[in-house]
Protein backbone atom coordinates (compact mmCIF):
# COMPACT_ATOMS: atom_id res chain seq x y z
CA UNK A 1 0.00 0.00 0.00
CA UNK A 2 1.16 3.33 -1.09
CA UNK A 3 1.95 6.19 2.22
CA UNK A 4 -0.14 8.71 1.31
CA UNK A 5 1.81 12.14 0.71
CA UNK A 6 2.05 14.85 3.79
CA UNK A 7 -0.25 17.44 3.50
CA UNK A 8 2.04 20.11 2.91
CA UNK A 9 3.12 18.68 -0.67
CA UNK A 10 -0.83 19.65 -1.38
CA UNK A 11 -0.55 22.77 0.04
CA UNK A 12 2.60 23.40 -1.77
CA UNK A 13 1.18 22.54 -5.37
CA UNK A 14 -1.92 24.50 -4.49
CA UNK A 15 -0.13 27.60 -3.98
CA UNK A 16 1.93 27.27 -6.76
CA UNK A 17 -0.98 26.52 -8.95
CA UNK A 18 -2.94 29.68 -7.33
CA UNK A 19 0.14 31.28 -8.06
CA UNK A 20 0.44 30.37 -11.98
CA UNK A 21 -3.30 30.88 -13.15
CA UNK A 22 -3.24 34.71 -12.66
CA UNK A 23 0.33 34.81 -15.02
CA UNK A 24 -1.34 32.18 -17.31
CA UNK A 25 -4.74 34.10 -18.04
CA UNK A 26 -2.19 37.00 -18.98
CA UNK A 27 -0.30 35.45 -21.27
CA UNK A 28 -3.42 34.18 -23.30
CA UNK A 29 -4.68 38.10 -22.95
CA UNK A 30 -1.45 39.22 -24.45
CA UNK A 31 -1.02 36.68 -26.94
CA UNK A 32 -4.43 37.14 -28.86
CA UNK A 33 -3.23 37.70 -32.68
CA UNK A 34 -4.15 40.28 -34.57
CA UNK A 35 -5.23 39.42 -38.57
CA UNK A 36 -2.74 40.19 -41.01
CA UNK A 37 -4.80 43.00 -43.38
CA UNK A 38 -3.82 46.17 -44.75
CA UNK A 39 -6.02 47.65 -42.16
CA UNK A 40 -4.53 45.95 -39.12
CA UNK A 41 -0.64 47.11 -39.80
CA UNK A 42 -2.12 50.42 -40.53
CA UNK A 43 -3.81 50.73 -36.87
CA UNK A 44 -0.16 48.90 -35.94
CA UNK A 45 1.50 51.01 -37.82
CA UNK A 46 0.04 54.34 -36.10
CA UNK A 47 0.32 53.24 -32.91
CA UNK A 48 3.86 52.67 -33.38
CA UNK A 49 4.72 56.14 -34.22
CA UNK A 50 2.62 57.17 -30.64
CA UNK A 51 6.01 54.99 -29.22
CA UNK A 52 8.37 57.34 -27.32
CA UNK A 53 11.22 54.46 -26.35
CA UNK A 54 13.31 55.01 -29.94
CA UNK A 55 15.11 51.58 -29.09
CA UNK A 56 11.56 49.54 -28.87
CA UNK A 57 9.55 51.49 -31.53
CA UNK A 58 12.57 50.59 -34.24
CA UNK A 59 12.30 46.73 -33.05
CA UNK A 60 8.66 46.93 -33.50
CA UNK A 61 8.41 48.82 -36.57
CA UNK A 62 11.10 46.27 -37.65
CA UNK A 63 8.75 43.23 -37.32
CA UNK A 64 6.30 44.91 -38.44
CA UNK A 65 8.15 45.30 -41.79
CA UNK A 66 8.53 41.41 -41.73
CA UNK A 67 5.02 40.65 -40.70
CA UNK A 68 3.98 43.14 -44.43
CA UNK A 69 6.64 40.87 -45.96
CA UNK A 70 5.01 37.83 -45.41
CA UNK A 71 1.97 38.63 -45.83
CA UNK A 72 2.50 39.66 -49.41
CA UNK A 73 3.98 36.09 -49.75
CA UNK A 74 0.67 34.69 -48.18
CA UNK A 75 2.33 33.67 -45.23
CA UNK A 76 -0.50 34.02 -43.10
CA UNK A 77 1.47 32.12 -40.02
CA UNK A 78 5.06 33.99 -40.46
CA UNK A 79 2.90 37.56 -41.10
CA UNK A 80 1.08 36.74 -37.64
CA UNK A 81 4.12 35.28 -35.68
CA UNK A 82 5.80 38.83 -36.82
CA UNK A 83 2.44 41.43 -35.92
CA UNK A 84 2.48 39.38 -32.30
CA UNK A 85 5.71 40.43 -31.62
CA UNK A 86 5.84 43.87 -32.85
CA UNK A 87 2.14 44.19 -30.89
CA UNK A 88 4.09 43.05 -27.90
CA UNK A 89 7.28 45.23 -28.27
CA UNK A 90 4.37 48.23 -27.74
CA UNK A 91 3.68 47.01 -24.05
Amino acid sequence: MKKPHHPLVYAILSAALLAAVPALAQTAATTTSMNCSDASMKTANDSMMKMTDATKKAAAVKELDLAKDMMAKKDDTGCKMHMDKAMGMMK
